[in-house]
C-alpha cells in the first residue's frame, strides 16, 4: 500500500467506478482545462519544468497541489495535466500512497529522476539511461555488495530534522506514527476518506518474527522532537519464479503534509536501503499505485458492497441509472448462515492450515515462502485487525480456510458516519468446495462483523468469484514491484502477494 519506499505506494480510490454520463464527461473536461489555464498563469516555464506536474513532492503523499508540465517545444501537455490530476489517491486499500518526480523524453516517454537511479529491471529495448541494470533473469540488478562497500554513515537530514529508529512496542512512539498516519497518509482523491490503521494493526503489521527495528525509520524535528515523517521494512522470504530471496516488504511511507517541498522521500528511502543493505538483505518487495519503473505484475481492485445503503450516503458507491435503492439492497443481500462449518483458526490449527496454504502458494509465480511462525503470526485472528476462518475434517486437520484482514477508513466531513468498515481479502484456500462458495461464506462472516465493504484484488484465483459473487470494479491498480530483483512481468493471476 505504499517502494523502497512505500508499499501501496501511489494513487489509491476505493471507490466502485461507475461509468460518467456525457455531461460529466464535458465537465470534467472543461475543469481540465481550466486547470491548465490557472497553472499556466500561476507558473513560470523554468517552475514548470523544475516541478514537472507534480501534486506533491514526495513518494508516499496522498495530497498535492496540480501543476503543469512543459513539453520541449514549450507547450503544455494536456495528458501530462491530466494524468497529474489522476494522481491524487485512486485506491484508500491496502495501504501507503507515492508518486515519483518525472520528466519526459523528447520521444513522450517518462523518466523518473529519482526512480530511474535506482537498480530496477527495465525493458531490454529500452535506451540506456542513468538506471543500472541487467538483461539477465533471475538475478539481482546489480551485484550484492560488501559490507564495507557500502555507505557507513546515514544520509543527510534537512536542517532542522533528524533521524529516528521508532520503537513499535512502546504505546507512546506507537501512538505517534498513529497520529502521523492518521492526518498525513493515504487518502482518496475527494478528500472524503482517509486510512485509519488501528495501533492494533500497526503492532500487527510492524512486529513479524524476526522484525528489525532499526527498519522503522521516523524523521522527528530536532526542535521539537515532533515525528514528521516515516517509513518501514519488515523481513519476508519471497519466491519469484523458481527463486527465494530474504527480502523486506516496504509499507508505510507518509510524510507530513506540510513538509511534502522538503523532498523528504527519497532520503527515507535510500536510508532505509542503506540500513537494508547493511544486514545483507538487497532485495525488497513493494507495491504502488502508478506505474513507476518498473512493474511486475499488475492487480485491479473490486469492491463488494455489504452495506449498500451506507456506501451510498458516504458516496463511496451510487445508486446505479434504472436502480433504487430498495432494488439495490436486495441485489447485495446475503444469506445469513455459512454453508460451510467455518470456525476461527486457533493455534492447534496452525501446523495444518500452514501446510495448506504452503502448498496453495506453490500455484504461483510470486509468493511469500512463510514459515510456521510466520503463518501464526500474519494469520492467527486478531480482534478487528485479521479474521481467518478453518473448515477442519473429523481428525482436526484443516481443509478449508478463508481469511480478511480490517482497514477502516475515516469518513471526513460526513454529519451521519464517522467510518467506513472496510476489510480486504488475505489468503483463501478451498478444497472441499469451489472457491466461489468459500468467499460466499467469507462474504458472510464478514457482513456478521458488521463491515460494509469487502475488497479484493484481480490476483491468484479470484477472477474465479467476484463477477458471480457481485464484486464492482474499482477504479485503481495496483503495481507490484520487485527492488534490485530482474525476472520475467507476470499476468495478475499469478501475484500470490497480499502487501497491506
Amino acid at each position: 500500500v505504499i517502494f523502497l519506499g512505500a508499499t501501496n505506494a501511489g494513487t489509491h480510490s476505493n471507490k466502485i467506478k461507475m461509468p460518467p454520463s456525457d455531461q460529466e464527461e464535458n465537465v470534467e473536461d472543461e475543469s481540465r482545462q481550466a486547470n491548465i489555464r490557472q497553472a499556466q498563469t500561476q507558473m513560470t516555464d523554468a517552475e514548470a519544468r523544475i516541478i514537472e506536474m507534480l501534486r506533491a513532492q514526495s513518494i508516499g503523499n496522498g495530497n498535492g497541489i496540480s501543476s503543469v508540465g512543459q513539453s520541449s517545444s514549450g507547450e503544455t501537455s494536456n495528458d501530462q495535466q491530466h494524468e497529474a490530476g489522476a494522481a491524487a489517491a485512486q485506491h484508500l486499500l491496502a495501504a501507503s500512497n507515492g508518486r515519483g518526480r518525472y520528466l519526459r523524453d523528447t520521444d513522450g516517454k517518462k523518466r523518473h529522476a529519482f526512480w530511474d537511479t535506482q537498480p530496477m529491471f527495465s525493458d531490454v529495448n529500452k535506451p540506456a539511461s542513468t538506471s543500472p541494470n541487467t538483461k539477465e533473469m533471475h538475478c539481482p540488478v546489480v551485484p550484492n555488495k560488501l559490507k564495507s562497500e557500502l555507505r557507513q554513515d546515514p544520509y543527510n537530514m534537512p536542517k532542522g530534522f533528524e533521524w529516528s529508529e521508532i520503537d513499535i512496542l512502546d504505546e507512546s512512539e506507537r501512538s505517534e506514527v498513529y497520529e502521523l498516519l492518521a492526518r498525513n497518509y493515504v487518502e482518496d482523491d475527494d478528500c472524503m476518506f482517509r486510512f485509519d490503521y488501528s495501533q492494533e494493526f500497526l503492532l500487527w503489521a510492524l512486529a513479524p518474527p524476526g522484525y528489525n527495528k532499526a527498519f522503522h525509520l521516523g524523521v522527528r524535528s530536532s526542535k521539537s522532537k515532533r515525528l514528521m515523517a516515516f517509513i518501514t521494512g519488515v523481513p519476508a522470504d519471497v519466491r519469484a519464479y523458481e527463486k527465494t530471496k530474504a527480502m523486506v516488504e516496504i509499507n508505510f511511507l507518509c510524510v507530513h503534509k506540510k513538509l511534502r517541498s522538503k523532498r523528504l522521500a527519497p532520503v527515507l528511502i535510500k536510508e532505509i536501503t542503506r540500513r537494508v543493505n547493511h544486514t545483507g538483505v538487497f532485495q525488497a518487495v513493494y507495491t504502488a499505485g502508478v506505474v513507476l519503473p518498473v512493474p511486475v505484475s499488475s492487480c485491479r481492485y473490486y469492491h463488494r458492497s455489504l452495506d449498500p445503503k451506507k456506501l451510498v450516503e458516504i458516496k463511496f458507491s451510487q445508486i446505479p441509472p434504472r436502480m433504487t435503492m430498495a432494488r439495490m439492497i436486495k441485489l447485495y443481500k446475503l444469506p445469513n448462515e455459512t454453508d460451510l462449518p467455518l470456525r476461527p483458526m486457533t493455534v492447534e490449527d496452525v501446523p495444518s492450515a500452514h501446510q495448506l496454504l504452503v502448498k496453495h502458494l506453490q500455484k504461483f509465480k510470486l509468493a511469500i515462502v512463510f514459515s510456521e511462525e510466520d503463518f501464526a503470526h500474519w494469520l492467527l485472528p486478531r480482534d478487528g485487525v485479521v479474521s481467518t476462518y478453518v473448515n477442519v475434517n473429523k481428525t482436526g486437520e484443516v481443509i478449508d480456510m478463508c481469511s480478511f484482514y480490517h482497514l477502516p477508513s475515516t469518513i471526513i466531513g460526513n454529519p451521519k458516519h464517522s467510518h467506513l468498515n472496510a476489510v480486504y481479502s488475505y489468503y483463501n484456500v478451498a478444497t472441499t468446495v469451489d472457491l466461489t462458495s468459500l468467499m460466499r461464506d467469507s462474504l458472510i462472516l464478514a457482513k456478521q462483523n458488521n463491515i460494509d465493504v469487502f475488497n479484493a484484488l484481480s490476483q491468484m484465483e479470484n477472477d474465479q468469484f467476484l463477477s458471480d459473487l457481485k464484486f464492482g470494479i474499482g477504479d485503481g491498480t495496483l503495481q507490484y514491484y520487485l527492488y534490485n530483483w530482474s525476472c520475467p512481468t507476470m499476468e495478475s493471476k499469478d501475484v500470490g502477494i497480499v502487501l497491506l
